[in-house]
């Protein structure tokens, strides 16, 4: 058995516990990572840039049968399903590559390749050949893709969507499960490359919208292309010779039979906690078994443990787990001194299309504050109808007090670039009428974001009149 005496160890090698590392050794040298699993984060693998490989594709798609409308004659457009996943396959290896160049940079004297879990508040054991003896501990194991009890009969028909990007060829039909980032993402992008989908969810939600009247028209579009029930009854999946049969309610009640060559699994992810023996600590866990944690240092309860990334159930976003991770490396490393960070204003973008856009606080959070609703549709917005993407709405939130942004959703085109514009105003705490003061060109799809301000200060001023 080999001992290792260390001032901070960091759990996991993906994208918050990369940062937490490099940021840690910037404190001290005595560091070391330790990764069980596969080198390469969830982002590069399975997540953010594969996805967007395949968006991509259907993009492509999407843009040569719309280009009749410009008066450009392309011919039918076919789907090479093989040649589209071996780009996929290709350029996905691409961009885990350089994560893994990345790693392995790292001198070996760093690295511990291994599972570790805790033998007591200060001793992890990494598999059965080493432990660790650490000063300070940041938890940075990320999470895994869940699935209800109902599809787990399935054997390999059921997959997530790690799985979808090992496919040689594009299968003929799936069933979503999740009508989720993940869900719509994938789920949109294999229909308009030619596979029929049938999408399930529960309790009604669609993506992260919280606002009822984005969340309404967006449900109403995607569910144009593709079968959308996110309120289902899905009363059977059972595996079958060559797929899977599903019995569910159709969304007027008559009972459906669908047989389907896969059903993808997007019903959220699970932190990976289970391999890490917590209960040999003296850690505050709440009543899910998640550490209790301050999310402005990272620290769990007053430990010396930190917690980032996915696995503390925060926002499970790339950019924020790099935050954290940097939060969580810096204390670490530093300990006992500790600095409380200011988090960025939350950003959330869901590449669909028309896109999914949220920033700062959500429809939802603001059941108990006074506030004014700027609203703009793109139905007949100048630029988007220039481009034949003239379709969606966004809603704006400001303090009917000060006009200050309190948050937004939006389902539209170009919703990423807005997103960014506004999630800039919101961390710096503009009000409406200052964010009218900025420059908007002509003609752009930022004209739209200008209605949604212009109703908003419509209305903020309306409510300045009566109350005086």
């Amino acid at each position: 058995m080999n001992h290792r005496y260390t001032d901070v160890a960091v759990i996991g090698a993906g994208s918050a516990g990369l940062v937490a590392f490099r940021t840690a050794r910037q404190w001290t040298d005595d560091v070391i990572l330790i990764e069980g699993g596969p080198y390469g984060t969830t982002c590069a693998r399975v997540g953010c840039m594969p996805s967007k490989l395949l968006i991509a594709a259907a993009e492509s798609a999407d843009a040569a049968r719309l280009s009749g409308e410009f008066g450009v004659k392309v011919g039918n457009v076919s789907i090479d399903g093989a040649a589209i996943m071996d780009r996929v396959r290709r350029e996905r290896d691409r961009f885990v590559g350089f994560v893994i160049d990345g790693v392995e940079s790292i001198p070996e004297s760093h690295r511990i390749r291994g599972y570790a879990r805790f033998v007591s508040d200060h001793v992890l054991q990494v598999d059965e050949h080493t432990t660790v003896h650490a000063r300070r501990i940041v938890i940075a194991t990320g999470s895994t893709p869940s699935h209800p009890p109902i599809l787990g009969g399935l054997g390999d028909r059921l997959i997530i969507n790690d799985d979808v990007f090992e496919w040689t060829k594009l299968p003929n039909s799936v069933a979503v499960f999740g009508p989720g980032v993940i869900g719509i993402e994938l789920g949109q992008a294999l229909s308009r490359l030619g596979v029929e989908v049938l999408m399930f969810g529960r309790g009604g939600p669609l993506g992260p919208l919280t606002d009822p009247v984005v969340a309404g028209r967006a449900k109403e579009s995607l569910a144009q292309n593709l079968y959308l029930d996110t309120d289902a009854t899905v009363t059977g999946a059972n595996r079958t010779d060559d797929g899977v049969r599903i019995e569910y309610l159709s969304r007027d009640g008559q009972r459906q039979i669908a047989h389907v060559d896969y059903v993808l699994a997007a019903t959220g992810r699970t932190p990976n906690l289970s391999r890490l023996a917590l209960e040999n600590t003296s850690l505050p866990l709440d009543e899910n078994g998640i550490p209790i944690f301050n999310s402005s240092t990272m620290q769990i309860g007053n430990s010396h443990v930190f917690i980032a990334g996915d696995v503390n159930e925060d926002r499970a976003i790339l950019h924020e787990a790099a935050d954290e991770g940097r939060i969580a490396g810096e204390n670490a490393g530093r300990f006992p001194l500790l600095t409380a960070h200011q988090r960025r204003s939350p950003l959330t973008i869901v590449f669909s299309d028309p896109q999914i856009m949220m920033v700062g606080s959500r429809f939802v959070d603001l059941y108990d504050r006074e506030v004014v609703i700027g609203e703009a549709s793109f139905d007949e917005q100048g630029r988007s109808r220039v481009m034949l993407k003239n379709e969606g709405v966004m809603r704006v939130y400001a303090d009917a007090d000060d006009g200050r942004l309190l948050g937004a959703e939006m389902f539209g085109p170009r919703a990423e670039h807005i997103g960014h514009l506004l999630a800039w105003a919101h961390q710096n705490r503009m009000t409406i009428s200052q964010m009218l003061d900025m420059p908007f060109y002509h003609p752009v799809i930022e004209e739209g974001l200008r209605t949604a301000l212009r109703d908003a200060n419509s209305k903020l001023q309306q409510s300045l009149n009566e109350a005086a």
